[in-house]
């Protein structure tokens, strides 16, 4: 997810960037094909309503398997994480089924696997979510589960110190063997500042010490509500029933009892600044360069999808062409758009070895100034278009996926056109729609973050040439150094 190398890069990133042989609209027969079968993805007939208590239920049948896949999405998630507690929301959604209504952890487990089902959840920075599957036939079963985790968690004194602990030692252990696991937690640190989507979803050391159960209950009862929830039922279900047991098992659940605060969007970034993160004897250096980037509803997405699958979304991407076919100075290299419902962040991450951090950074800085200074041409854009557009429809095919496809839709406020469209919108995507979308959605080079983790005694007067440099050791237990106190006011 990073980049790297010096000046010659430039030429040969320019001459290849602006080959442009054929029109965006001569498309090989195979890509024709392709083109079809995304324009033929369509959202099948569904049901939706929105019950007395404000949840919204969604219902897609689909009878060519006897299984049923579900979604539930509240909304919340690691953004209301009171400050300096984060992790709390994720710490919610893994206790959701550890204990519920009349069973315990165990008890829950066994009725889920029982039946041969499936039943997770989890956090994000927007949303908690709960996610499974269910041979149709158990479907008063999983009804009743999904109700007990939302309604009657029982969140239990021992599981929440066997998770929280589990969490710290998650930590602890991507420290000690793999450290790239925690580069975009630290670049999301570093680029949002104070913002909701600086706070690591998971939690750091120091903010996990710091929960204490009655913060788990304390946000059950602010967060947690059937105004913020979204249900979605998709597979071999008749409608109108599925509807009617799902409004008697939740027809009792009252609002959350705090609103839901807005979620202002990221201040966009100007100029360099640098965040070191020290590993002593490490031999490789992970770095990740990012920036402020576009959110759920840009209009572009189809452009954007293409270009980003150009320069770092594919492995004979520029990006990694640059950094491991060429110069060998990486075994990989991508690039990035998280959006969520305000701009997220654009990241390239890679890695390199020690001595080589400087050449691969100079790369990977280079590589995005030539695609802000030469945008790729029709003949490029046609070769990733033709990517995209096989990837595509096989993200649409289970009950499952439409399941999860159906509730982020609901969450971000988006109508079936954003799947529907999709497919015409590639085929139109044109050079100068290409241009249009680098020149809004990716950073100058000079307007980034860049965030290393590697050893900084080696490295550390090299580096300071990208920018002001903030250092910070792995081995502290949170992911942004702390704030510095305010100076003591004078007695008089």
């Amino acid at each position: 997810m990073q980049t790297l190398r010096s000046l010659a890069a430039g030429a040969t990133l320019a001459l290849l960037i602006s080959q442009a042989v054929l029109p965006a609209s001569a498309q090989t027969p195979a890509a024709q094909a392709r083109s079809a079968a995304v324009s033929a993805v369509k959202v099948p007939d569904l049901t939706r309503a929105v019950l007395p208590n404000g949840i919204t239920v969604i219902v897609m049948p689909q009878r060519e398997v006897p299984l049923i896949a579900f979604n539930a999405v509240l909304r919340g998630g690691a953004a209301v994480d009171p400050v300096g507690k984060s992790g709390l929301a994720a710490l919610v959604a893994d206790l959701l089924n550890k204990g519920a209504g009349s069973r315990d952890a165990f008890a829950f487990a066994d009725a889920v696997a029982g039946v041969g089902g499936s039943f997770g959840s989890g956090a994000g920075n927007e949303s908690i979510s709960l996610g499974g599957q269910f041979l149709a036939t158990d479907r008063a079963l999983m009804i009743e589960l999904l109700a007990d985790a939302l309604q009657r968690p029982r969140f239990d004194a021992g599981e929440f110190q066997k998770l929280r602990q589990r969490d710290v030692e998650f930590i602890k252990a991507a420290k000690d063997s793999d450290p790239n696991q925690l580069l975009s937690i630290y670049g999301r640190a570093a680029l949002f500042g104070s913002h909701p989507y600086a706070r690591p979803v998971e939690g750091s050391e120091r903010s996990l010490r710091l929960i204490e159960l009655s913060d788990v209950q304390s946000y059950y009862r602010s967060h947690f509500g059937a105004d913020r929830l979204t249900l979605v039922f998709t597979g071999d279900i008749d409608a109108s029933v599925l509807m009617s047991e799902v409004e008697r098992a939740f027809a009792s659940w009252g609002k959350a009892t705090t609103a839901l605060p807005a979620l202002a969007s990221p201040a966009p970034i100007r100029g360099r600044r640098v965040l070191l993160v020290d590993s002593p004897g490490s031999v490789q250096t992970y770095f990740w360069i990012g920036s402020v980037g576009v959110a759920r509803k840009f209009p572009g997405r189809a452009a954007l999808d293409v270009v980003n699958t150009l320069y770092g979304g594919r492995f004979t991407s520029i990006l990694n062409t640059e950094l491991r076919i060429k110069s060998g100075l990486s075994y990989g290299a991508s690039s990035s758009f998280t959006r969520g419902s305000v701009p997220g962040p654009f990241a390239i991450a890679s890695f390199a070895q020690t001595e080589n951090t400087e050449k691969a950074i100079d790369i990977a800085l280079a590589s995005l100034a030539t695609l802000k200074r030469a945008p790729p041409g029709a003949a490029m854009l046609e070769s990733a278009r033709s990517y995209v557009l096989g990837q595509y429809p096989t993200r649409l095919e289970t009950a499952a996926q439409w399941a999860g496809t159906l509730a982020d839709l609901e969450l971000y406020g988006l109508d079936k056109n954003y799947i529907e469209g999709y497919g015409p919108a590639l085929a139109a995507v044109t050079a100068p729609d290409a241009k249009s979308v680098i020149g809004k959605a990716f950073p100058n080079a000079s307007d980034v973050v860049i965030v290393m983790i590697g050893d900084a005694a080696r490295i550390r007067s090299t580096v300071r040439k990208y920018g002001p440099l903030t250092e910070l050791a792995l081995s502290d237990p949170d992911y942004a150094p702390a704030p510095p106190r305010a100076a003591a006011r004078k007695r008089h």
